[in-house]
């Protein structure tokens, strides 16, 4: 019943898609929506770490830049088939956080974001400063080829293409991510975030549930980086700064980290304050900060969180009556 009820929702979820591109008519505005869904994959990414796990990270623009810059060298160095290259690159990422989550998730609290914080401004002055190989601080250029999975580049370039394609995407790991979290993995990384100490007692090992969701959370924010690289042909070293992901995690606050939906209305929310205020209000990041004081304080479950108590207060008067 509940994967037919989830199957059902995301079912809607592709007709809004196709919905939102069908009465769009302006392709930068499409283009604006293609970049919220694509922070949205991010944001998912962050916020499935924080649900599962209950860490906050500080560096997962690491693995969101790491998809672009592996991309951009691969196709450079002409290594293998761009549909090679981009499984082995999420492999690559998933790999890579594993074995670092394997040292950082035995952290708590405030540490584990300092060491995330810490790794990721690593690989960003490593970037910046390896000229020849990365092209520094100006960035490089992603040679994707001509045709990619069948698909001719001219056609997958189009704003409306390339907006389904994310929306897709987002909808796919969304599912995915919620059936992982149905399975006994996904109760065995509740216990161990709710009580790791009687996880252990019970006989549960807890560093590689952590670190395998870390992992997770890792080719998720590699899959968004993945999609803007190929949104803008373009990788730098800002994707990879500490503000990339401290964004994003304020996406997930305002949103709800709760729930896998959360993320993303942050995301979503956080591109009309920017893109619509951005137009009337000098200090539109101001007015953000407000509404995520706001919802701090009165709701630390985030929006999504706020609207599931409001329906369930209007059922339970419902019931009442």
């Amino acid at each position: 019943m509940r994967l037919s009820r989830t199957s059902a929702y995301t079912l809607v979820a592709l007709l809004v898609g196709v919905g939102i591109m069908g009465i769009t008519t302006s392709n930068s505005l499409l283009s604006m929506f293609t970049q919220a869904v694509i922070y949205a994959i991010f944001a998912l990414g962050v916020g499935v770490l924080l649900k599962q796990n209950g860490l906050v990270s500080f560096g997962h623009a690491l693995y969101f830049g790491a998809a672009g810059y592996g991309m951009g060298l691969i196709l450079k160095l002409e290594w293998m088939p761009a549909e090679w290259a981009i499984p082995a690159v999420l492999l690559g990422i998933g790999v890579l956080a594993f074995l670092i989550g394997l040292v950082i998730v035995r952290v708590p609290g405030i540490a584990f974001g300092m060491l995330t914080l810490a790794i990721g401004q690593m690989a960003y002055l490593s970037a910046a400063r390896a000229r020849g190989m990365t092209g520094g601080a100006d960035g490089m250029n992603i040679n994707w080829p001509q045709t990619l999975f069948g698909v001719s580049q001219s056609t997958l370039l189009k704003p409306a293409v390339l907006f389904m394609t994310a929306w897709v995407l987002m909808l796919v790991m969304t599912f995915v991510l919620w059936w992982v979290m149905q399975t006994r993995f996904g109760s065995i990384t509740e216990a161990v975030r709710d009580n790791e100490e009687r996880a252990r007692f019970i006989g549960i090992r807890t560093t590689v549930p952590r670190a395998a969701v870390y992992a997770i959370s890792a080719v998720t924010a590699g899959v968004a980086g993945m999609l803007s690289s190929l949104n803008s042909g373009f990788i730098s070293p800002e994707s990879l700064h500490w503000s990339a992901s401290a964004i994003t995690l304020l996406m997930v606050v305002v949103g709800g980290y709760k729930t896998l939906i959360g993320p993303m209305v942050g995301a979503v929310i956080y591109f009309l304050f920017k893109d619509f205020l951005g137009d009337y209000a000098t200090h539109s990041m101001a007015i953000f900060g407000a509404a995520l004081i706001a919802v701090i304080v009165f709701s630390p479950d985030g929006i999504v969180g706020a609207v599931q108590r409001a329906l369930k207060g209007k059922k339970a008067h419902a019931a009442a009556h």
